[in-house]
C-alpha cells in the first residue's frame, strides 16, 4: 500500500488515526481468523483505543456479530450507515 495515498490522508483527518498506526493494525489482521470472536473483539479493543474512541458494549456486540457471520459490508458508506447515529 501506498502511504502517500490521499485516501489515507483523509483517514487520518477523520479518524485522528495516525497512518502509521492503520498500517501497523492493517499488518496485524492480515492473516487473522475474524470467525473468533475473541479475534475480533481484540481487534475492535485496539482500533477505539488507537482511535481515542470508546466503543460501547452493544455496538461492539452488533460489530461482533456482523463480522464473524461474514455480514459486513463491502465499502466504507455502507458501513458508516450500518454503524453511524440512527435517524
Amino acid at each position: 500500500m501506498n502511504s502517500n495515498n490521499p485516501f489515507f490522508d483523509n483517514i487520518e483527518k477523520k479518524t485522528q488515526m495516525k497512518k502509521e498506526d492503520v498500517f501497523a493494525i492493517a499488518n496485524s489482521v492480515s492473516n487473522a481468523d475474524f470467525s473468533n470472536p475473541e479475534v475480533v473483539r481484540a481487534l475492535i479493543a485496539r482500533i477505539g483505543k488507537t482511535a481515542g474512541v470508546t466503543v460501547p458494549k452493544e455496538k461492539e456486540e452488533a460489530l461482533v456479530k456482523a463480522i464473524t457471520s461474514g455480514n459486513v459490508p463491502g465499502n466504507f458508506s455502507s458501513l458508516s450507515k450500518m454503524f453511524g447515529p440512527k435517524q
